[in-house]
């Protein structure tokens, strides 16, 4: 029997949403599917709402922040690096919505209604902003105003708007509006 981790039921969960294209799949059934008992899943989530904030952590990981390839050194000032940023961080949630709108809605509805997993989801973000702008705020203070200007890019309520014609433009007047108090 091979050894069952959290990942592994993550990843299993992912598999079966995708395959019944619907966030309802009950715990018995990624049980099931990894040959286990539904008490079993309780070593490794304290509750399903556990579990869905792990998938959905999982997902924004692989599908926004591990397509973001940027480096600091390659820019001229931290605000140029931030802004390029911001920018890859944007289109990597368009393109993740364009070319899966469904998976997209799967995977992102259920921290739409939940604000304290939304901004546990998004603390990876917070992170890694944090860290790159050498903020060295305990709880992401800056980096969450930051990435939270931008809402209209990243939050999946926005996304139908993601593809207007003026998608750049109205990216860059937020940046201007910001660019000052960074």
């Amino acid at each position: 029997m091979k050894k069952i981790t959290q990942q592994k039921i993550i990843e299993t969960a992912v598999l079966l949403i995708g395959q019944t294209q619907n966030t309802e799949v009950t715990l018995s059934q990624i049980a099931d599917k990894l040959g286990i008992t539904h008490a079993a899943l309780y070593k490794h989530f304290k509750n399903k709402q556990d579990l869905w904030e792990a998938v959905a952590k999982c997902w924004f990981n692989n599908q926004i922040l591990g397509k973001i390839n940027l480096k600091p050194e390659d820019y001229a000032s931290l605000s140029e690096f931030l802004h390029a940023w911001l920018w890859a961080f944007a289109n990597a949630k368009k393109k993740a919505y364009n070319e899966d709108q469904r998976m997209f809605d799967l995977n992102t509805q259920y921290v739409d209604n939940h604000p304290f997993i939304l901004r546990n989801v998004l603390t990876e973000a917070y992170k890694t902003i944090d860290q790159f702008m050498n903020y060295h705020d305990p709880n992401y203070e800056r980096a969450e105003a930051i990435l939270s200007t931008f809402s209209v890019f990243n939050l999946p309520m926005f996304s139908q708007t993601w593809d207007l014609p003026n998608y750049q433009e109205r990216f860059e007047t937020i940046w201007d509006l910001i660019k000052s108090g960074i």
